[in-house]
């Protein structure tokens, strides 16, 4: 069965990266939450997409610039007054939840990965015991690379449509393969039987993101991806009973 991703705690649906979000898709008859970790000045650890505070929040600022007191005191848009959540606040979140995580690292500002960010948000993950429910994804190779090394969970590597188009598949699936990274993921608008089928005969797992609407839904699901991450959780439910026939939407 092809697993849903409640991308962001359903930003579309709840705010992003809202706790309300967060707790919705913790009840909810789906397989993984995604979210986005940045660290902050003195060291916490915050679920956030973006690496500044200007897009999503009240406030403006670098998330890495700021203390975790002054990130807690922006008020996330459309998140029903609520303030940006730690690591360690999801994981409480997610100790009795059947839901699994989907945690992206994030580079900074410039694009860049974090300086030794990655130690600590797998401490974090153990400390809580939550490592062993984890998936990593990034963007960034470079970041697969020190996840690899750093554990022996899952890892996801991100292909955006640009670095689809300008390596090819074949160069996509050969990088994968020299990294050790076992798990592709591409928009949903990019994906197609072909690609697919390449990914899957290197040995590799093929899944999607941003499967927002009704009919990127159902053409992850018509695919048989592994897995998609979506802003409409509750949508992607429906639409999957739908699709194996249990119930009519």
């Amino acid at each position: 069965m092809t697993r849903i991703a409640s991308h962001r705690g359903g930003t579309l649906e709840f705010g992003d990266s809202t706790p309300h979000g967060f707790a919705a898709t913790a009840e909810m008859a789906l397989e993984e939450v995604e979210f986005d970790l940045h660290p902050t000045a003195d060291g916490a650890i915050v679920v956030h997409h973006d690496a500044t505070l200007d897009a999503t929040t009240d406030m403006t600022g670098t998330i890495a610039d700021m203390t975790l007191a002054e990130v807690k005191a922006a008020t996330i848009r459309y998140g029903a007054g609520s303030h940006p959540m730690t690591l360690e606040e999801l994981c409480a979140l997610y100790a009795g939840s059947h839901v699994n995580f989907r945690c992206e690292i994030k580079p900074g500002t410039d694009g860049l990965p974090y300086e030794g960010f990655v130690a600590p948000v797998i401490a974090e993950l153990k400390r809580h015991s939550m490592l062993e429910r984890t998936t990593f994804s990034s963007f960034l190779v470079a970041s697969m690379d020190e996840i690899g090394k750093a554990s022996s969970r899952p890892r996801l590597w991100l292909v955006s449509p640009p670095v689809l188009r300008q390596l090819g598949p074949d160069a996509v699936v050969e990088t994968a393969i020299a990294h050790g990274i076992p798990e592709i993921g591409v928009h949903i608008d990019t994906a197609d039987a072909d690609l697919m089928a390449k990914v899957q005969a290197a040995g590799l797992d093929f899944g999607c993101w941003a499967a927002h609407s009704r009919a990127q839904i159902i053409k992850a699901l018509d695919l048989g991806v592994k897995v998609f991450t979506t802003d409409r959780p509750t949508l992607a439910i429906a639409v999957r009973a739908e699709h194996r026939g249990e119930v009519c939407v």
